[in-house]
């Protein structure tokens, strides 16, 4: 599958949004404050955003919910489902643009959008590019028991099982590790 650099982007985007709600009631939101989605929208160079407001805010966070039910639907019709609602909840406005030193790419929200509908627009079709390839199952969530963070699997043989390998998936094959020899000791 082919995958462009501004739809590579919105998938990273999508990710780190869905990433940064709080797993259980222990887990701090990774959005807390209007600070926090200034630094979100810096980070990942999210273009022709203006002034951030606690309504901002509040949209971010309830899009980011609707983008966590894409990774955990069961099948292309949910997701699509949902994606379609996100894309036209945002008012898609599809645009060619050259902005900030990048060639030619493709916008889809429209000119002036609300924060959160720039990334219910530009993310929700960066999802719909998958759904549409066959490629659903590749919006994943980690399997290590005490993570959920959600990711793209884009392994080529679509075998990649959690979120980072160092980290969830080298403590899993340690603790698989040290419990065959503890077993084997006996």
């Amino acid at each position: 599958m082919l995958i462009t650099h501004d739809t590579r982007c919105a998938l990273d985007t999508v990710v780190d949004l869905v990433n940064t709600a709080p797993e259980d009631n222990a887990t701090p939101d990774g959005l807390p404050d209007v600070a926090a989605l200034e630094d979100f929208v810096r980070n990942h160079e999210i273009s022709d955003v203006g002034a951030l407001s606690e309504f901002d805010l509040s949209a971010v966070c309830k899009i980011r919910g609707r983008f966590a039910s894409v990774f955990a639907a069961p099948d292309a019709r949910t997701a699509a489902g949902v994606i379609n609602e996100l894309v036209a909840a945002a008012g898609t406005t599809p645009r060619l643009t050259d902005h900030d030193g990048y060639d030619w790419h493709v916008h889809y929200f429209a000119p002036g959008a609300s924060v959160a509908d720039h990334l219910a627009a530009d993310c929700g079709m960066a999802l719909a590019f998958f759904v549409v390839a066959g490629e659903q199952e590749r919006l994943r969530r980690c399997e290590a028991p005490d993570c959920r963070r959600a990711f793209v699997d884009l392994s080529r043989n679509r075998s990649r099982r959690y979120c980072d390998s160092r980290t969830c998936g080298n403590r899993l094959h340690v603790a698989a590790y040290r419990a065959r020899r503890k077993e084997a000791a006996g």
